[in-house]
């Protein structure tokens, strides 16, 4: 069993912010796979299904993020995971919009909501990059991180979306270069 993490903030006012393309993934992973309903677990909200074979746990935190950690501790220990099992969606600055990156381990960036599941188990689990692009000046991130994704936005955030959860399966298997590329593929096509 794996459990996939998709990083956000709680609430409607919330939902087309840049920073909650961690949510927005799980949504379109629980559709394109057919995800049970959504359920109230681990201080958020669950969703099972199987991706392939394998067995995979939907959660958004319920928290908001810079608290992401208490409920992604709280699934992991329930089900005696290790971070090895443990996958986050998130946004990521350094990325070019709509770029998708996948990496085992490393900082935070000053991402609140890495800095906290950092902080509950560790650095030692895989990371989806979700590129939102930089707005060009460190003065400007937090607005621009918690503003909505622009109009122009929605058809290619729709494509990275849709191709992401397409090639989800080979991030169950653990093939994250050909998740990669396959994802990339799909973008140009």
């Amino acid at each position: 069993m794996q459990i996939w993490v998709g990083l956000g903030n709680p609430g409607p006012q919330y939902a087309l912010h840049r920073h909650n393309v961690g949510f927005m993934a799980m949504d379109a992973l629980a559709e394109v796979h057919d995800f049970g309903p959504v359920q109230k677990k681990f201080l958020g909200w669950v969703q099972e299904g199987r991706i392939g074979r394998d067995k995979v746990l939907l959660l958004r935190p319920a928290t908001f993020m810079n608290e992401s950690g208490r409920a992604v501790g709280e699934a992991l220990r329930f089900f005696k995971l290790t971070p090895e099992a443990l996958t986050v969606f998130h946004d990521e600055l350094d990325l070019p919009p709509m770029k998708v990156k996948v990496k085992r381990g490393g900082g935070t960036a000053g991402h609140n909501g890495l800095r906290s599941i950092d902080q509950h188990l560790g650095p030692d689990f895989r990371r989806v990059r979700l590129g939102i692009g930089h707005p060009g000046h460190k003065d400007r991130v937090t607005g621009y991180v918690l503003g909505n994704f622009a109009k122009t936005e929605f058809d290619p955030l729709a494509d990275m979306l849709g191709a992401m959860a397409a090639e989800a399966p080979r991030l169950v298997e653990g093939d994250d270069a050909r998740f990669m590329s396959d994802v990339a593929l799909r973008q140009a096509g």
